[in-house]
């Protein structure tokens, strides 16, 4: 079963890209504290599509909470320097918010959205 659930902190600000297709996907970084002593954080590449890649850019910016659910996913690609290039994402079915609109302290969380995933 391939199932990812993250809470963290947009490390980057969502960017948007429409697709030939018509189909939109939204990317950005999420930050995600490690439990250990030696604290730190991973950062993982979350894309999101259609309608939740639109809320996404509306709504969330860098430094906002987010929690959400998903897959993950493998590519690979060549560069255009020839060499093999490969990346490991999370493809998120579900976002929610938990930073309140304009960046204020309390979280208001905002229910999850089911999002089409391709």
């Amino acid at each position: 079963m391939n199932v990812v659930t993250l809470i963290g902190n947009l490390a980057t600000d969502v960017e948007l890209k429409e697709l030939a297709e018509g189909k939109r996907v939204a990317s950005f970084v999420l930050a995600v504290d490690r439990p250990s002593k030696d604290g730190g954080a991973d950062f993982v590449r979350v894309s999101v599509w259609d309608r939740q890649a639109d809320l996404c850019r509306q709504f969330l910016h860098k430094g906002d909470r987010a929690a959400l659910d998903g897959r993950l996913r493998s590519r690979s690609w060549q560069a255009p320097d020839g060499t093999r290039r490969s990346a490991v994402e999370v493809v998120a079915n579900r976002i929610q918010f938990l930073t309140a609109p304009g960046g204020a302290g309390g979280a208001t969380p905002t229910p999850f959205e089911e999002a089409a995933v391709p």
